[in-house]
């Protein structure tokens, strides 16, 4: 117990609400999942006027964003159980043994294959107060350190969320003139993806309940 509430103090994240990340010193984070495309197979035209795009889309910025690939190994767990199921229900002998077989190719195909799945996201900060860059050695000591939990009126809440927003439109606007789709993940999304970068090995056998399955406590509201 004394480890594991040792290591929580590090975790800079308050609480994940109304589908944006409220970090321990009152800054909002909201992450966009992205599309992406395959650079390699583009001419050298189209590499060229790619690259243009995504300066302009980084110069058209005022505000850092951090880019994140995450690399998973493909997890097919509910595909498989679907097959299953069609296996059990399937009244045709021939039909059945064909499924099975079928789903036993596709479970050796990810297990000796080692198939990943890459997933784009943007994370887009917003920090009040904040004019200017900090510093590697000043943003190292912040992540050492412990953080200090800076509670949010509703109020502020709502007014920093909106600014919030108007960056996440920008962001989104810059990406769609790069030809990719970008989507803004939900609270329920938000808290899967931070477990999974938090416990990436105990996520694969404990999965997360979805949040409107939950029972919650009244008294606890």
């Amino acid at each position: 117990m004394p480890r594991f509430a040792s290591t929580q103090k590090f975790v800079p994240i308050a609480e994940i609400r109304d589908n944006v990340v409220v970090m321990k010193d009152g800054s909002l984070r909201a992450v966009l999942l992205t599309s992406s495309i395959n650079f390699a197979l583009k001419s050298e035209m189209e590499q060229n006027a790619a690259i243009g795009s995504y300066v302009s889309f980084l110069n058209s910025l005022s505000f850092a964003v951090q880019i994140v690939i995450q690399s998973r190994r493909l997890n097919v767990d509910e595909y498989i159980e679907r097959l299953k199921k069609v296996e059990r229900e399937q009244t045709n002998e021939l039909l059945r043994m064909q499924t099975r077989e079928y789903r036993d190719y596709v479970t050796q195909l990810v297990e000796l294959g080692q198939i990943m799945n890459k997933k784009f996201y943007v994370v887009v900060p917003f920090i009040p107060g904040t004019t200017k860059a900090k510093g590697f050695f000043s943003r190292l000591f912040e992540t050492l350190q412990a953080a200090t939990v800076v509670k949010l009126s509703e109020k502020k809440l709502i007014d920093r969320k909106k600014d919030l927003m108007q960056r996440v439109d920008l962001v989104a606007t810059g990406l769609g003139n790069m030809g990719l789709n970008a989507v803004m993940l939900n609270t329920q999304n938000l808290i899967e993806l931070y477990y999974n970068s938090y416990n990436p090995r105990t996520s694969e056998n404990q999965k997360l309940a979805n949040l409107e399955k939950l029972q919650v406590d009244k008294d606890m509201v």
